[in-house]
């Protein structure tokens, strides 16, 4: 992929994800199999998550050189985290198996993207 659509997609997934975490939280976690009813503190974790993304898109995307690649490392060791997270999830039973698919496999998906935009850099 071409890393400047790859950063484009990144960004772009990001900050629909975060905005959404952030302005939606219940709605966006149901999205990706989370129970936030079950759960009263999920809106707090989602916001602070979707803060993260939107903020790793509006970084990556506002800086140049250098700056751009330390925000996309970056990026790319949250995404890392955030998969072995959901892996994590499904092994411990506290996430449900489509839960844990679904935010692992997204992780991921934002880790390639993040690595394809890292090949310019």
């Amino acid at each position: 992929m071409n890393p400047a659509r790859a950063l484009n997609a990144l960004a772009a997934v990001r900050f629909a994800i975060g905005a959404g975490s952030w302005a939606a939280p219940r709605a966006t976690g149901a999205l990706f199999g989370l129970d936030a009813a079950a759960n009263p503190q999920v809106p707090y974790v989602a916001r602070l998550f979707g803060a993260r993304d939107v903020a790793l898109a509006v970084g990556a995307l506002t800086s140049e050189g250098q700056a751009r690649r330390q925000w996309l490392v970056a990026g790319l060791a949250c995404d890392l985290a955030d998969a072995a997270a959901g892996y994590a999830g499904g092994r411990a039973k506290y996430l449900p198996a489509l839960a844990s698919a679904l935010v692992t496999a997204t992780a991921l998906s934002a880790a390639a993207l993040g690595a394809a935009a890292l090949a310019s850099e």
